[in-house]
């Protein structure tokens, strides 16, 4: 293990700088030309900025990560919550790919993101192609005041995101085992008189399948 720490800086042997939990790590060069890197810990042992020369007893070699230990603190953690539980399975360690360990935080949005969608069944929706490279125009009434113009691509992408949000909110109410039947229906039946206010905005939709429905199965495209 001691030899695969990184190549450009042994001496970070277990130190943050060689641990798979030193994560958004920023390079700075000081006054004197000297590159420093700070990070964050993804245990939140030390506050964040984290230099890469700081040390503690959780290191783990970069590139590589056991999960027998957080599975044990877990399930001890749900015993002494619930009682004693089943015996437990013996975890077989996990290498995480190197380019997953250096995403900084912008690019491990964007997969989880993906992953999310994937797993929601979530797809890419088109825009009507008589609105592509458009604009909404929002004009005011009060005179001498600027108009607001914003693309409606990226109004249209809002949209979206609001109808897929409102979806995963039924799912979650529908699977939810602590509300009643008569409190899901009470909730879904506030979804659905959302989805009716939003009708206006099928206009935008390529599909018509992808757009709002509303109560009685009304749209308004």
């Amino acid at each position: 293990m001691e030899s695969a720490v990184s190549d450009e800086k042994p001496e970070l042997l277990r130190r943050c700088g060689s641990c798979a939990r030193f994560v958004r790590v920023i390079e700075r060069v000081d006054d004197n030309g000297e590159v420093k890197r700070t990070g964050e810990c993804l245990l939140g042992v030390w506050p964040s900025p984290l230099y890469e020369t700081s040390t503690c007893n959780q290191w783990v070699q970069r590139g590589t990560f056991t999960a027998k230990k957080a599975a044990a603190t877990r399930n001890a953690v749900a015993r002494t919550r619930h009682g004693p539980g089943p015996a437990i399975e013996p975890q077989r360690e996990i290498r995480l790919p190197e380019e997953l360990l250096d995403m900084d935080a912008d690019e491990f949005r964007d997969v989880l993101r993906q992953v999310l969608r994937e797993e929601l069944g979530v797809k890419p929706v088109p825009l009507g192609g008589r609105w592509v490279g458009g604009e909404m125009i929002m004009k005011p009434g009060k005179e001498g005041t600027a108009e607001k113009s914003v693309p409606i691509e990226t109004f249209f992408h809002k949209i979206v995101m609001l109808r897929d949000r409102l979806r995963v909110l039924e799912q979650r109410i529908n699977a939810n085992p602590k509300l009643e039947d008569d409190e899901k229906v009470q909730l879904q039946q506030y979804i659905t008189q959302c989805y009716g206010s939003l009708t206006t905005f099928n206009v935008l939709f390529a599909e018509r399948s992808d757009g709002f429905t509303g109560q009685k199965g009304d749209r308004e495209d």
